[in-house]
């Protein structure tokens, strides 16, 4: 028996088909890019995330923007139309494990999982908690109280955990009780910090200069770049260069890289606004940044090759944990995203 489509000389709907979704992984907010055939085959399509629907900013028969839902914590996805349902593709999405926070930077882990994070606040705002720690069961508890603009977060190897002010220019150390002191002082407006492999600490003074500090607490001027609008992001890679970041007027920035001499060269040239960088164990840089207009974290190779790995808004950095999951910030939450180097979802 024909159909009421058939009767009527229509074609009959088509069962949706989803070839892509780019980017692999996205937070609250981020849009995911969906291609495919017949998405819209029978007028205004669905998508959904678990339960939750996504809101569409571009529903076309071959290609979707969907934003995710706040409420969307599964990464299943699945497009719907005239009653015909899509096949599930695994997308991985962030989960929410702390907010009320104002980090600027990236987060620092421990060797236990424990994140820390800051409440920055504006130019000599003094907040009540400085610095928090998100436990693995991400209960978030005030760790330091008495820090004015905390900034940059950085480990060294005996677990002391050190600590930039923007305001006072000063490096703190902090035990794990939560005990400050001052570790050096003068490093002008004091942003982005990271150690090299012999446990040297490198601080950006976002007018333009890289300091280096010796564990003797000998101070060098280590290289010196194009001040920042905002703050250095420090970050070390293979070969124990130093690649920074830090966002100027132009929305065609660059992440530059410090060989161990204090030259300074450009990795990657055409990000907006990047801010904190982290790198995985095969050497591929993460980066909190716009590619062609979406925000989010940009995977680069070693041969300078970006791609979106991640969307989402107002991302500030990022941090990779003990077993392989990220821990994205953005200007007020925590996220958790577990997925490892590869895109695959973790065991």
């Amino acid at each position: 028996m024909a159909s009421k489509q058939q009767a009527a000389g229509q074609q009959p709907n088509k069962r949706p088909v989803i070839s892509a979704v780019d980017p692999p992984a996205a937070i609250t907010g981020g849009e995911l890019y969906i291609r495919g055939q017949h998405l819209a085959s029978a007028g205004r399509p669905t998508v959904r995330l678990g339960t939750q629907d996504a809101h569409l900013v571009v529903a076309g028969d071959s290609y979707i923007i969907a934003r995710v839902p706040e409420a969307a914590i599964v990464g299943e996805l699945m497009v719907a139309t005239g009653g015909l349902e899509s096949d599930l593709r695994e997308t991985h999405l962030g989960i929410q494990i702390a907010d009320s926070l104002h980090p600027v930077a990236n987060p620092a882990v421990d060797r236990e999982g424990n994140v820390y994070s800051t409440f920055s606040g504006s130019r000599g705002q003094k907040s009540p908690v400085s610095i928090y720690k998100v436990d693995t069961n991400y209960n978030s508890k005030p760790f330091v109280t008495d820090l004015m603009n905390p900034t940059g977060l950085a480990f060294d190897r005996d677990g002391l955990l050190y600590v930039s002010s923007r305001y006072d220019g000063i490096i703190y150390q902090i035990t794990p009780t939560g005990n400050m002191t001052v570790f050096v002082e003068g490093m002008g407006v004091a942003t982005g910090l990271a150690f090299d492999s012999e446990e040297n600490l490198y601080v950006g003074d976002r007018s333009g200069t890289i300091f280096k500090i010796s564990r003797s607490r000998q101070i060098y001027v280590f290289a010196t770049l194009e001040p920042s609008i905002a703050a250095y992001h420090l970050a070390f890679g293979p070969e124990d260069y130093l690649y920074v970041t830090g966002p100027t007027t132009s929305s065609f920035d660059a992440v530059h890289r410090i060989s161990k001499a204090g030259e300074v060269e450009t990795f990657y040239r055409g990000l907006g606004r990047p801010q904190g960088l982290a790198f995985d164990a095969a050497g591929r840089l993460y980066v909190a940044a716009s590619l062609k207009g979406r925000r989010g974290i940009v995977r680069i190779d070693s041969s300078g090759n970006p791609e979106q790995f991640l969307s989402g808004p107002g991302i500030v950095g990022l941090a990779f944990t003990p077993s392989k999951s990220i821990v994205i910030a953005t200007q007020n939450a925590l996220f958790r995203v577990d997925v490892d180097i590869a895109g695959r979802r973790l065991n």
